[in-house]
Parts: structure tokens; sequence; C-alpha cells
């Protein structure tokens, strides 16, 4: 499967090695989601740190899940591939449906971090509608690169790549620094006294693992990967800890130097610290470099909303509508139905605020992303029983870790459906009304791909390849 066309012309001169591999996984995991997760965690307070290092355990550990099945099986990529062999049809089609559902829902969410941060530099986009509008906008101008084929998306995809991990570095050199010099005023000082609540914690990691979706994406372009066998589990894992370190470095900074009420309502954090700082015209440019690396998050995501169903078409698993090819060999027909769907999104949830609409959204892909990571987790447990993946250490090991993920899985997608304690009063754990619970609507979503399965195993009872692979 081609995930990204910038990295597609590489495939085509030579394999994919080590650094460009952690670079995928990098670039897929930093979008617009960290820039604005500040906001979204601002209720939450000290938990939020506790929820950031969670998460971030929570996301080596599936890393390593994920490192042991591309190793086991470095000829084939992706969850739906572990899935299917593991679990039958079925299970893979939902895992690939989810997987889609998830890829377009969190470009809603990846479009609308990015138009918060030009609503920075131009302050009618920080309201409703003109905040939806432009980032219906922001969709079909990135879905416009697509379709004029592999060489524009490619280009844009290289520039944005490039920028994007700037504005994360400078805010966390500057946490590093006010650490060392013992100068950071902690604006979250007042929870520091009281002690950490579970429910607060859970809702919490549920935000943050929205930053590392994608840590699979090494596994996906398996058979294009040099050495595949050692290259995609050290990419996996070290993509995701450079991650992981930037992530909770640059936010904490966030949250230490912007009182919680403020921050809670902030469009544009991390823009806020560089004014803080650096003068009002470092926040602009900060709030440029953050709507820069959401744009070329989105270009690379609509890209894979797109390319998964067209290829999962071509396979005669997706409907064939899927399958459609412009004349510039972009998979059109795949591409206008996904953007469809995101627009579709944004605009129905136009209503809310900003920092609303994006937490929702982004929980939502969270959701239906982390029912995809269970069904991996069980999928490697049933495959080193089966006798799949051989090696006695290798099944030690990766049996504790796919425990451990399946185990975090199940705890945040509970996490995903709590409300806060300001919402729900006095109850230890607050779990959200149907009608503003992503748990149930990522549910819902998922359940209409059985439907899809029937008809199409129906029309094409044998068109579904053998995904059975021997293990390495």
């Amino acid at each position: 499967m081609r995930l990204f066309r910038g990295v597609n012309v590489t495939v085509e001169r030579g394999k994919l090695g080590l650094w460009m591999c952690t670079a995928l996984v990098v670039g897929n995991m930093i979008g617009s989601g960290v820039f604005l997760l500040p906001a979204s965690l601002a209720p939450y307070g000290l938990d939020s740190v506790a929820a950031w290092l969670l998460t971030a355990g929570g996301a080596m550990v599936l890393a390593v899940v994920f490192a042991g099945l591309g190793k086991a099986f470095p000829t084939i990529g992706g969850p739906y591939a572990y899935t299917r062999m593991a679990f039958g049809d079925l299970a893979g089609f939902i895992v690939a449906w989810g997987y889609w559902v998830s890829i377009w829902t969190g470009n809603a969410a990846i479009a609308t971090g990015g138009v918060s941060y030009l609503g920075h530099m131009f302050p009618t986009l920080a309201d409703q509608p003109w905040s939806a509008l432009a980032t219906v906008a922001m969709v079909w101008l990135f879905t416009a690169f697509n379709l004029l084929g592999a060489r524009t998306a490619g280009l844009v995809q290289l520039v944005t790549t490039v920028l994007k991990l700037m504005p994360l570095l400078a805010v966390a050199g500057l946490g590093v620094w006010l650490l060392a010099t013992h100068r950071a005023a902690v604006s979250q000082a007042v929870h520091a006294a009281t002690p950490l609540r579970l429910d607060a914690i859970t809702a919490a990691a549920a935000l943050t693992l929205w930053a590392f979706l994608g840590l699979e994406s090494a596994t996906i372009p398996a058979g294009k990967v040099h050495d595949p066998r050692r290259t995609i589990p050290r990419a996996t894992l070290f993509g995701t800890a450079l991650t992981a370190v930037v992530y909770i470095l640059a936010c904490t900074t966030v949250m230490a130097l912007i009182p919680a009420e403020r921050l809670a309502v902030s469009a544009a954090p991390f823009a806020e610290v560089a004014q803080m700082f650096w003068g009002s015209h470092a926040g602009d440019i900060l709030a440029a470099f953050a709507a820069i690396s959401a744009m070329g998050a989105l270009n690379g995501w609509i890209l894979l909303h797109g390319e998964l169903p067209f290829q999962m078409s071509r396979q005669g698993v997706f409907p064939k509508i899927f399958g459609r090819e412009s004349r510039r060999g972009a998979p059109a027909a795949s591409l206008i139905i996904g953007s469809t769907l995101v627009s579709v999104m944004v605009l129905l949830n136009s209503s809310k605020s900003t920092v609303h609409l994006f937490t929702f959204v982004l929980l939502l892909a969270t959701a239906v992303s982390l029912v995809m990571y269970l069904a991996c987790a069980l999928a490697a447990l049933k495959l080193m029983a089966s006798g799949r993946i051989a090696g006695a250490r290798t099944q030690w090991g990766l049996a504790l870790a796919s425990l451990i993920a399946a185990a975090y899985a199940l705890w945040a997608i509970a996490g995903a459906g709590i409300v806060t304690g300001a919402v729900c009063g006095a109850a230890t754990i607050c779990w959200a009304s149907w009608s503003e619970n992503p748990v149930y609507l990522g549910a819902l979503l998922l359940a209409l791909g059985v439907p899809v399965f029937y008809l199409m195993r129906r029309r094409n009872p044998s068109a579904d390849p053998d995904a059975t692979a021997k293990p390495a």
C-alpha cells in the first residue's frame, strides 16, 4: 500500500531505510493535534501531566506490539492484515473500515486545529461560522492538491514536513531552559496540593493519545522497506519515543505558563507562549508554523483517506466506486467521498466552539483507532498461541506487551466517553450522554461496516485476497 505519494517516488528508486521510516512515523503523528491539545487538557490541570506519561508508556507498548508484528511478518503490512490472519475476514474488514473512519474523522480535527492557528493571525476565523467554513475550504484545498497527482501532493508533503517540528522544538527548548534556570512560573500550582483523580487522568489520557495516532505507520509499507525485520521495529520504537519526549516537554511548558482559565479558551496556546517571551511577531510566526504543520498532516492524511479505500476496493474488499482513478492516477472518487464526509462532520458540529469541536472530533477518531489497536494486540496473542510467531524470547516479551496494550486500549476507550466532574457534579466517574459521547458514535460508525462487508461478500465471494503469510 502506498502510504504517502511523496514517499512513493523514493520507493521506485530504492527501499526505505531507517531514517525515512522513522520520519514516516514521526511525520504521521505530528500534525495539528499537539498544538491545540493544551487547551483541551486545561480542565485537567496536573492530571494531564500524569496522563501524558501514561499515554507515552501506552504508546511505547503499542509500538512494541507493532514492532513485533512487523518483524514476524515483514512482507505484509498493516492492521488489516494482522487482524485478518488472526480472526478472519470480518474482523479484518471492520479494522480496515474503522481505520478509514478514524482517518476522515481525524482529518476534521486536523483541519480545525490548522484554522484555529490561522485565527491567531486573522481573528475573524476564530469565530463560527467562519471557522467551520474555513475548515471545509482547507479540506478541499488539499483534496485538490491530491487530485492533481503524485508530484504536487509529494512536494506539499515534503515542504510542510520539514517545517512542522520547528515550533515544537522551540517551545520544548524554552521549557528545558526555564526548568534549568528555575524561572518557570507554574500556573497550575493549585492542583499540586490536590490528589490526582483517576477519572480525570483517564479522560485526559484519551485526549493525549490522539497525538500518537499513526505510530503504526512503518508497518503499512513493509514490503518496500530495506531489511524490514530490523528497520520496522527500530523505526517504530525510535519514532514513538522521540515524539513522546517532544510532546511532553512542549505541552507541559505551555500548561505551566498559561493560567488554566485562559488556556481552556485559547485557540492558539503555543502562539501565546511565544508571544509572552519573544513578542507579538513571534506569536504570529509560531502560529504560522503550527498552521503549516496542520496543513502538512492534512495533506498526508487526506491522501491516505483516499488511498486506503482505493487499495481495498482494488482488492474487492471495499465498494467498486472507491477504486475509480482519474487521468492523473489519483484515487479521485475515494478522495471526494472522504472529503465530503469530513466536510459534513465539520458542518454538523459548527455550533460548537473551536476547542469543543476539536476535542469532540479527536475523541471520536481516537476511540475508533483504539479498537484497531485493541484488535492488533489481541491478534498478536492469537498468532503466538497458534504458533504463527516463533521464538521463545519474542513470545514472552511480545505476549506481555500485547496484554498490557490490550488493557491500555480498553482503558483509553473508556476514557474517551468520560466528561469532567464540572459537568456531572459530584459523581466520581461521569459517562457522557449518548448524544455527546464519541464512544457511542464511534461504535455506530464501526457497526455500519458490517452490512457493507456482507454486501461486498455477496457481490464478490472470492475477490478477497488470501492474507495468510508465513512468519519470517
